[in-house]
């Protein structure tokens, strides 16, 4: 209310105001309050809203809403440079080849473009988007963020690279991950070693931090993983590991031989499919955990855990979910088209979740959530391959929690 604030002093003296003005005031406070209840407790809204209300009520004139107006300004562009400079600066987490990885990572999955064997693609029978990957991704980098999660599959990692070059971000600065896709698993190391070729070429650089194995592709990606392991040698990737790799897949792989141990495995996380068993596993072996849909695609928001905890926080529900991600020392990679939505994404740094919110929402996956991901599993592993579609090498039984 304004009447915390100190300049009410003067809002609580004597003004002659008209009745439109006093209508105007009125409405003012309405809007002031409206605005306040959509920031996180971190936000200087009620500082804003306070400020703006008594200097309009303690004048009455266009001067004070003038300077109102810029004091507000002013106190929201001191708070995106610092929410800026905290996505900069945020948490790193170390891997067991000595680099480090920032704990937040931009996604970049239909940004710009929709792979045509995407599960949203084939259900609505369309690849429509809203924005270029170019204007996403240069969003994101202008508000902080500075790892950015890619992969062949995206089909956007030129317009990517256009967002590096327009940004002036040196490459030092930033962390490049991006995926072989099954198709060129399939194929073998002569393409993995082109595609990798395109994408240093669409990046703009000579090197990236990361390169994953998109897909355990039955029979090939432990051929596919020791091409990465050359790749590594040769210099043109930093890190190498793995994405949705289950236990028996990791298994297979480290017993074939393998001289550099997996860094990462990128799986999906979140407190609808928490799988303790299949991360602890993992964490116990050194393999860093990478979190992708993260939020769930926004199809959580509405949940009713999630919101009373928002609620109580002062957040919104992204904000929980990824505090979730963060807190349980995952590497969080939220994605999204809007730049404010960028904005709000990022705010998980500088505040906590208690014990109990955190037992909470690890209670939220329910039994049918580990037979959904067991059935995408075996879809996914042959997808886009010469065996898309049918069950030719794949693994029927696997940890699924």
């Amino acid at each position: 209310p304004a009447s915390s604030h100190p300049t009410s002093q003067r809002a609580s003296q004597p003004v002659k105001l008209c009745q439109g003005t006093m209508r105007l005031a009125a409405l003012t406070t309405l809007l002031a309050t409206r605005a306040a209840s959509s920031f996180s407790t971190h936000s200087p809204a009620s500082v804003v809203s306070g400020t703006s209300l008594s200097l309009f009520v303690s004048a009455g004139t266009s001067s004070a809403t003038t300077r109102s107006f810029r004091s507000s300004s002013s106190i929201l562009k001191m708070s995106a440079e610092q929410d800026k400079e905290a996505l900069i600066n945020c948490p790193t987490i170390p891997l067991r080849d000595g680099t480090k990885l920032p704990a937040i990572s931009f996604g970049t999955y239909k940004v710009g473009f929709i792979p045509a064997s995407a599960s949203s693609a084939v259900a609505a029978g369309a690849t429509e988007v809203q924005r270029t990957a170019e204007e996403c991704v240069s969003d994101a980098l202008s508000v902080g963020y500075r790892s950015l999660e890619c992969a062949e599959f995206y089909g956007n990692e030129a317009e990517v690279g256009k967002a590096i070059a327009k940004s002036g971000i040196p490459r030092g600065e930033l962390y490049l991950c991006s995926k072989v896709w099954t198709t060129t698993i399939e194929k073998g190391e002569d393409a993995i070693r082109a595609q990798l070729v395109k994408t240093l070429s669409d990046f703009g650089t000579d090197y990236v931090d990361l390169y994953l194995v998109h897909w355990p592709v039955p029979g090939k990606h432990v051929d596919a993983y020791k091409t990465l392991e050359k790749l590594c040698k040769e210099g043109k990737c930093k890190s190498i590991g793995l994405s949705n790799y289950a236990v028996e897949d990791y298994i297979e792989l480290k017993e074939s031989g393998i001289e550099i141990l997996p860094a990462i495995n990128q799986i999906e996380i979140n407190p609808f499919l928490y799988r303790k068993n299949t991360l602890d596993f993992f964490t116990k072996e050194g393999v860093v955990l990478q979190s992708y849909r993260s939020l769930r695609d926004g199809k959580a928001f509405g949940d009713e855990t999630v919101v009373r905890i928002a609620n109580a926080k002062g957040k919104t529900p992204a904000q929980i979910l990824g505090r979730w991600c963060v807190q349980k020392g995952y590497v969080y990679m939220p994605k999204s088209v809007k730049k404010e939505r960028m904005i709000e994404n990022g705010k998980v740094f500088e505040w906590a979740l208690s014990a109990d919110e955190m037992a909470e929402l690890d209670s939220l996956t329910k039994p049918e959530a580990y037979t959904t991901f067991e059935e995408l599993y075996r879809k996914c592993v042959n997808r886009d391959t010469s065996k898309d579609g049918t069950m030719d090498g794949v693994k029927m039984s696997i940890t699924k929690d």
